[in-house]
């Protein structure tokens, strides 16, 4: 048997690969990606952000936005760098201690092995910090630097321009005074102002259509039943403006294990995370399901609709979402992972088409329920529904952040966000096809147009979050344009300030 033994496991790993392969893909992925986002990213984006906010400070005034790519890139190499070099002296110095064989009499004295088998962990641990921290330096140092947008593109008069209002981030609650998780007391109550907002974009339509409203993540502040309702009821009051927009999962929709404790641990395998995201999707599909289409992965096109594709399972996700338990749960991570990325596709060859990602890591506690990660697999998808319009133009929209912001922050606390892990992949991909895409994504709630090399990205401030309602909010319609070489013009956005919903005292509840 022990020479028959690795063949039988090699085996059986290929019949694994071959029956099971996108399901371990997607395991092991996700996997390298948890370990990386607590034992690496932590250390080196601290590195990194405190580096870039060390430097930026004797950076002069007037500094042009090459010097300050440049400086980011600078600090990305060095923060890599010194990562690594005190993981590496930490491995030299539990080294001495480590201990790799052993013999059938050290299972006597099982407590002679614990310092050895200590030492060792810390010793792997160490090295594999230092490996991931150096390559990860050397990816963000080398990938083009976010920079300001510089200019916006000017359309003439025959190119063909659409109107996209952009929303993100509206944390609806389920209580008509209702606290947001993140601003307590301090921030808004209740949803008036999401209701001022559809007022006034509906007002916007009916004097200058809209061609879409973009709601890029976070409907809800919790992802709770009560809160889907109130923004299904939302949008119910303005049907002109339901049947133009596109909704895609935020983390406060699927990653907030407990409203009235955002601390607390969710078991991996849960069957809380799968009602959080079952009921997402079955929003979604609510909103979205006949326009939109999911990428058939096999053949890599554009196939079924999103409500042809849940059809099926429709009744399987009504039981669970009924009785919940992890019996009803089986098999519905598979139905969640296949409904991404969804396309719009545009309605001319040479029109405008909207792809729909889905950013959330799985995560189970707090500290990481708001990184980012898109899946290889959704990325590789993404391509193939790009390459299926080659004449088209595309906004790619996400939840998360590709890439940090390149501004000058106050406190140095603002510098450590929860962009995507895998951030540099996703616009390297993106970038052979930037003249005829935007990124759009919400967030941080941060006001920001730029550019990474060639793809422009947009981040959308929250018309709801930041502000109290004696506070005006905002948000964007933007105007994308046809230009004659086949590519996209992102022209001057229009900004719609929303003012206070009320004018009382301040604790005093709005009426």
């Amino acid at each position: 048997m022990a020479g028959i033994g690795p063949v039988l496991v090699l085996a059986g790993l290929a019949a694994i690969g071959w029956f099971g392969l996108r399901p371990l893909l997607r395991a092991v992925e996700r996997s390298f990606w948890s370990l990386i986002s607590l034992a690496v990213q932590p250390g080196y984006v601290l590195a990194r952000e405190g580096l870039r906010h060390l430097a930026e400070r004797f950076l002069p005034a007037g500094a042009s936005e090459a010097s300050r790519a440049r400086l980011r890139g600078l600090t990305a190499f060095a923060a890599g760098l010194g990562a690594a070099l005190i993981a590496l002296a930490i491995t030299a110095a539990v080294w001495p201690a480590t201990r790799w064989s052993g013999e059938v009499a050290d299972l006597a004295y099982p407590l002679r092995l614990v310092r050895p088998a200590l030492a060792n962990t810390i010793a792997v641990m160490s090295a594999y910090f230092a490996g991931a921290a150096l390559l990860w330096g050397i990816a963000d140092g080398t990938m083009d630097q976010p920079r300001d947008l510089e200019r916006f593109d000017e359309a003439a008069s025959s190119d063909r321009v659409w109107r996209v209002a952009h929303l993100s981030d509206i944390h609806v609650v389920g209580e008509r005074y209702g606290f947001r998780i993140e601003s307590g007391r301090a921030g808004p109550r209740g949803n008036d102002r999401l209701a001022l907002v559809l007022a006034r974009l509906a007002a916007i339509h009916a004097a200058a259509p809209l061609d879409l409203v973009l709601i890029s993540g976070d409907m809800t502040d919790a992802g709770r039943s009560a809160e889907w309702g109130e923004f299904l009821d939302a949008l119910a009051r303005h049907p002109d403006l339901a049947a133009l927009t596109l909704v895609l999962p935020g983390n406060h929709d699927v990653n907030i294990v407990d409203r009235a404790n955002p601390a607390r641990l969710e078991l991996p395998g849960s069957p809380g995370k799968r009602l959080r995201q079952m009921r997402t999707l079955s929003v979604t599909e609510a909103v979205q399901g006949g326009r939109v289409h999911v990428v058939d992965k096999t053949m890599g096109r554009i196939g079924q609709t999103l409500s042809e594709r849940l059809a099926p399972h429709r009744a399987a996700i009504a039981a669970f979402a009924d009785a919940g338990g992890l019996r009803l749960s089986r098999g519905l991570s598979a139905i969640w992972e296949a409904s991404f990325p969804m396309v719009l596709p545009p309605s001319e060859p040479d029109g405008l088409g909207i792809v729909l990602l889905n950013s959330n890591a799985e995560t189970h506690f707090s500290f990481t329920n708001a990184l980012g990660l898109v899946a290889e697999e959704d990325m590789q998808a993404t391509l193939a529904a790009l390459a299926q319009y080659p004449r088209a133009r595309f906004v790619v929209a996400l939840h998360h952040h590709p890439v940090e912001y390149p501004q000058q922050a106050k406190a140095f606390s603002e510098r450590i966000g929860t962009a995507l892990i895998n951030g540099s992949r996703f616009v390297r991909l993106l970038k052979p096809q930037a003249h005829r895409l935007v990124a759009m994504h919400g967030h941080r709630h941060v006001d920001w147009i730029g550019r990474c090399g060639p793809l422009r990205i947009v981040s959308a401030p929250s018309p709801v979050m930041e502000a109290t309602h004696d506070e005006p909010t905002a948000f964007y319609i933007h105007r994308i344009g046809a230009r004659a070489d086949g590519g996209l013009a992102l022209m001057a956005p229009e900004r719609i300030e929303i003012g206070p919903t009320w004018s009382g005292a301040p604790g005093e509840p709005s009426s």
